[in-house]
C-alpha cells in the first residue's frame, strides 16, 4: 500500500506561521510551507500503515534546496503539534522534503517499527527529531537518509528561551540507521529550550560523519543534562563522539550572545566502534566548559592518525576507554 500525492508547483504549497520557539522557518525569514501530513492541538491520534508507505516526493524540493531557490522553509513529511497521546507504528516514510516525522510541543508519544528512506545525498532529511516534546519513546526503527537518524530539539535561540518548553523524558532504543553527512544521535543544535532526562540504549550507527554529537552554540541558552547513551555500536564513522558549542547558526541578529548552553552530566557507555577516523571531537567555551562527560567502556578502532581525541574546556572522567582519551577526560569520581 502506498500513499501518493503529485506534487506539482512546490511553491504553491500552503503557508503556515513559523514555530514560536524558532521565530521564522528554520531555513528562510518568515511563514514556511505545510507538512506533508500534519495535525495541531489532537488527542489520542494513531497513525499506522501496516507496511505500508507514505512517499513525500522529496526530489523536487531538494532541487529548489540546491538552486537556493526555495521561497519559505520546506514543509516535513509529518509534523503534529501541541498534541497527546501520538502512537506513529508499522508505516515507512521516503523522501522527506526536509525533516521526517517531527512531534513538537507533544506529550506521551510513541514511535515504533517505523521505516525511514531517503537518498543519502538528500539534505537535511532527519529521520525522527522530538522538538519541545515530552514522555517520548522511540523505538525499533530503521532510518536511511541525508541528515541525523535521531536528533533532539527545542527552540532557536532567543525564541526558544522565551517560549521555554524543553525535551525531557525521553528513551530511545534499538535503533539502526546510516546517514553519510551527519550524526547517529544528536542533542540540538536547536536547544534553547532546554533537553534532559533522555536514555539511549542499543544504538547501531553505519557510515556516518558523526556518531554521538552535542552541538550548541553561544546565543543558545538553554541546557543538556541527564544524558544516558548506552550499548551504541558504530562501523565505518568519521568521529564518534563529538561536542561543540561553536555551532554559530542563528535566526536573526537579536540573540544574546552572552547567553551560554549548560552542558553537564552525559554518561557515554559500553560503545564499541570499527573503523574510526577521530575518537572524539569535544569543544566547549572558555566561558561555559562542558562538565560532567563520563565516558566507560569505549573501545574505538581508530585508524592510525596525528589526531585521536581533540579537546578543550572540557571537564569529566573515564574507565575502560581506548584509545586512551585527552588528559581532560581522565578525571575521576
Amino acid at each position: 500500500m502506498a500513499l501518493e500525492i503529485l506534487l506539482q508547483d512546490p511553491t504553491e504549497w500552503p503557508l503556515i506561521a513559523p514555530l514560536p520557539s524558532y521565530g521564522r522557518g528554520r531555513e528562510l525569514p518568515g511563514p514556511r510551507h505545510i507538512s506533508l501530513i500534519n495535525g495541531k492541538n489532537l488527542v489520542d491520534v494513531v497513525i499506522t500503515g501496516q507496511n505500508g508507505t507514505v512517499d513525500g516526493q522529496g526530489s523536487v524540493w531538494w532541487a529548489l534546496f540546491r538552486n537556493k531557490t526555495l521561497d519559505y522553509t520546506r514543509g516535513h513529511l509529518l509534523e503534529l503539534s501541541n498534541s497527546t497521546n501520538i502512537v506513529v507504528t508499522n508505516i515507512t516514510f521516503l523522501n522527506s522534503p526536509f525533516w521526517t516525522v517531527h512531534p513538537v510541543y507533544c506529550s506521551n508519544v510513541f514511535i515504533k517499527d517505523v521505516t525511514v528512506l531517503a537518498p543519502l545525498s538528500s539534505p537535511n532529511t532527519d529521520g525522527i527529531d522530538p522538538d519541545s516534546s515530552s514522555n517520548v519513546c522511540i523505538q525499533d526503527c530503521y532510518v536511511r537518509n541525508g541528515d541525523d537518524i535521531i536528533s533532539i530539539k527545542s527552540g532557536w535561540d532567543e525564541y526558544g528561551i522565551t517560549f521555554n518548553r524543553p525535551s525531557q523524558n525521553i528513551v530511545i532504543r534499538r535503533i539502526v540507521g546510516e546517514t553519510r553527512s551527519s550524526s547517529g544521535i544528536a542533542f540540538g543544535s536547536e536547544m534553547s529550550g532546554g533537553i534532559e532526562n533522555v536514555y539511549v540504549e542499543d544504538l547501531t550507527i553505519l557510515n556516518a560523519k558523526r556518531g554521538i554529537r552535542f552541538k550548541t552554540a553561544a546565543g543558545r541558552g538553554g541546557y543538556i543534562r541527564n544524558i544516558d547513551i548506552t550499548n551504541v555500536v558504530m562501523y565505518n564513522v568519521k568521529n564518534a563522539i563529538e561536542f561543540t558549542e561553536l555551532y554559530g547558526e542563528h535566526p536573526d541578529d537579536h540573540y544574546n550572545a552572552t547567553a551560554f548552553a549548560a552542558v553537564d552530566n552525559i554518561s557515554i557507555k559500553n560503545v564499541v566502534g570499527h573503523h574510526i577516523k577521530l575518537a572524539g571531537n569535544l569543544q566547549g567555551l572558555p566561558e561555559a566548559p562542558i562538565r560532567g562527560i563520563y565516558l566507560n567502556n569505549v573501545s574505538l578502532d581508530v585508524i592510525p592518525g596525528k589526531l585521536i581525541w581533540n579537546c578543550s574546556s572540557v571537564q569529566g572522567f573515564s574507565t575502560n576507554v581506548v584509545p586512551e582519551p585527552c588528559t581532560e577526560l581522565k578525571g575521576r569520581e
